[in-house]
């Protein structure tokens, strides 16, 4: 059984650098395959494994195809793919050291490893979360507790409703994880105040301050590392600045931008980044780990933990210097996310990792170059680091017909979005094995749909 899913793995990871990205399949075809009611008696294992592997390669979207822009989504290097799979066969609740000592230290291990990679503090609390979602959570729950400790209030026993109003302030581009993380904290949105956004989507700190002027009592900002349309940049230091002077929290969301700091010469994009007194990041993203994998960093260890964890008589809980990873994510049962993660950075080391982060941006200046030659293709952002605006011909509608020819042709899969009113084709670049021919085959085949769309509606 374990050598027949092996033999399917490896058949579909061959076929993945060849095969049309988008998926061939509806969910009605889909259905009548895997659907139907539940069987009395059940099937062979081997039958199941088969139905499920053949049914992948014409019903999955090749999510970790070289040519797959649709999202900020990394392939997965063959090691941290290999450390996965180990982790499903090891089967460790990763959630406490009593039941994983060697995941509890390998975790231990792959946060110091990240927090000097980042050049964060080195005492700083860290959480391996299912993604940047949880990430901004844990984040900003430790963020709750300490912008209310310093006020004597203790949150995590008094609740919200006695405590004295925390003001939120975000960015009027910041990411919609973080508004969802406030409706899980129970802040909700309607009284978050939202800073205004210059043309790159970058928080304009005159803004901010004029609205920090406003306010008072525990202040909670939130900043961007890496906009999800433009990849720009909040002035982060300037930011900080007016933050510690108010004596606010500054949360950095940094679901890809984080990573700009492993690359010594991408590093002045997020200057001040370690400024900040909370950070989030994906490992699933930029370091190309198998999903799901968030980092949830915060400055104030203590807070952090305190914003996290959970005691029991029935657990066995360490009172030394061994890790309780359940301390730091709002997760009690888990897998052990940190062990690709691992694997990948002692596979890539601190230069292997400058160089993918480098590589997906030269990708990124390579797609904007080649389109931007092209009649009627504009380039909507300034290409900073791995994402690409793109627009068709002034046109709203022209726009997204491309979008969807290049989606159903199939030599690569990327997706849409609105930016400032416009309708945009945003290319996103963040997988390892991406290269300069698959981008200039992806260039072309965006380019070729293009034509055809000019060309029928002239004609």
């Amino acid at each position: 059984m374990i050598a027949l899913a092996s033999e399917e793995a490896r058949l579909y990871l061959q076929q993945v650098p060849d095969r049309p990205v988008r998926h061939q399949a509806d969910r009605e075809r889909l259905l009548s395959v895997l659907g139907g009611s539940l069987a009395t008696s059940g099937a062979a294992p081997e039958q199941i494994v088969r139905q499920l592997a053949d049914t992948a390669h014409w019903g999955n979207v090749a999510c970790n195809s070289p040519r797959y822009f649709g999202f900020v989504i990394g392939g997965a290097y063959p090691v941290s793919l290999a450390a996965d799979w180990l982790v499903s066969t090891w089967d460790q609740n990763a959630g406490i050291y009593a039941i994983s000592p060697m995941v509890s230290v390998i975790e231990e291990v792959a946060a110091g490893w990240l927090l000097d990679l980042f050049g964060l503090p080195n005492d700083a609390g860290v959480g391996f979360v299912t993604g940047c979602q949880m990430a901004n959570f844990t984040c900003l729950a430790a963020a709750r507790h300490g912008v209310l400790r310093r006020i004597g209030v203790d949150v995590e026993t008094e609740g919200l409703a006695g405590s004295p109003r925390i003001h939120v302030v975000t960015s009027a581009e910041s990411h919609v994880t973080i508004d969802i993380a406030l409706r899980y904290l129970g802040f909700g949105t309607r009284h978050v105040h939202r800073v205004a956004a210059d043309a790159q989507g970058r928080m304009q700190p005159d803004a901010l301050a004029a609205m920090l002027e406003t306010l008072s009592g525990p202040i909670i900002v939130c900043a961007q590392a890496g906009n999800v349309n433009t990849g720009s940049f909040d002035p982060l230091a300037e930011i900080a600045a007016l933050t510690n002077a108010k004596g606010a929290w500054l949360h950095v969301d940094g679901a890809f931008g984080l990573w700009a700091q492993a690359n010594p010469e991408l590093r002045h994009l997020s200057r001040g980044i370690e400024l900040a007194d909370s950070w989030s990041t994906d490992a699933h993203k930029w370091l190309n780990v198998p999903y799901d994998c968030g980092v949830a960093i915060v400055r104030h260890a203590n807070d952090h933990r305190a914003a996290m964890m959970s005691t029991a008589a029935y657990l066995v809980q360490t009172a030394g210097k061994e890790r309780d990873p359940t301390d730091w994510g709002p997760e009690f049962s888990r897998r052990a996310r940190s062990v690709p993660v691992y694997a990948t950075l002692a596979s890539l080391g601190r230069s292997g990792v400058a160089a993918l982060i480098e590589r997906s941006c030269a990708r990124a200046r390579q797609f904007a170059g080649v389109l931007a030659e092209s009649p009627g293709v504009d380039i909507l952002n300034d290409v900073v680091l791995n994402q690409v605006l793109v627009r068709f011909d002034q046109d709203d509608a022209r726009t997204r017909a491309v979008i969807a020819a290049v989606q159903q042709e199939g030599t690569c899969w990327l997706g849409g979005t609105v930016w400032h009113g416009l309708a945009a084709m945003r290319i996103s670049v963040s997988n390892w094995a991406t290269s300069e021919a698959d981008v200039a085959r992806s260039a072309e085949a965006i380019l070729r749909c293009h034509r055809m769309l000019s060309a029928s509606q002239s004609g």
